[in-house]
């Protein structure tokens, strides 16, 4: 696996990545593996890394009265974190795990610390990250607060063309904050008008 080649797209992305800036990222991160299903935070344990989805996918979700609703997705070339306990400190809010069979960049948020206190590329990297993941955040408030549920389905596939074939159905409808039979509706094609 081309680790550099990988961060050079992503730094095409976000921002670039001078050659020494990728050697030190490499250098304090790793490569693993996650089986679908394997969650890798739960809801109050305290999160110190941050994960670069090579290839797979995950998802963050709360538990709320026992039901299941899904707050985020990360695929390739994205990150995935439990953004507030990484950035806080604090006890994750939520769960954050992989939906399918996942390769990830492994990193802490020590290594971010450093990296950015030492380039200032990988200080631009990273708040190209935050901020991006912040406007999908304000974004997708927007379209929960504003959008018919069907305008909020074509948004997000619009966005992911591929998601219905990624993430199970009861996740896309948990997200967009609708039911799983309201979202079939949308999907069949004999209901559009």
């Amino acid at each position: 696996m081309d680790v550099e080649k990988i961060l050079t797209e992503i730094g095409e992305t976000y921002s670039p990545l001078s050659n020494e800036c990728q050697q030190e990222f490499i250098a304090n991160s790793k490569v693993s593996t996650y089986k679908k299903g394997g969650i890798i935070i739960r809801e109050g344990q305290f999160s110190k890394n941050a994960y670069l989805i090579i290839k797979g996918c995950s998802r963050a979700y709360y538990l709320k009265d026992g039901k299941d609703i899904s707050d985020w997705f990360s695929f390739e070339n994205e990150i995935m974190a439990s953004i507030v306990s990484f950035f806080s400190k604090e006890p994750s809010p939520h769960y954050v795990e992989f939906v399918e069979d996942s390769i990830v960049l492994e990193f802490s948020k020590d290594t971010v610390d450093s990296l950015s206190n030492k380039y200032h590329d990988f200080e631009r990297f990273i708040s190209k990250i935050v901020t991006k993941t912040m406007l999908g955040l304000c974004e997708r408030l927007h379209t929960i607060q504003f959008s018919k549920a069907y305008e909020r389905y074509n948004h997000l596939t619009s966005i992911y063309p591929d998601i219905t074939q990624r993430i199970p159905l009861t996740h896309i409808a948990s997200y967009l904050g609708i039911t799983l039979e309201t979202l079939s509706r949308i999907r069949n094609p004999k209901n559009r008008i």
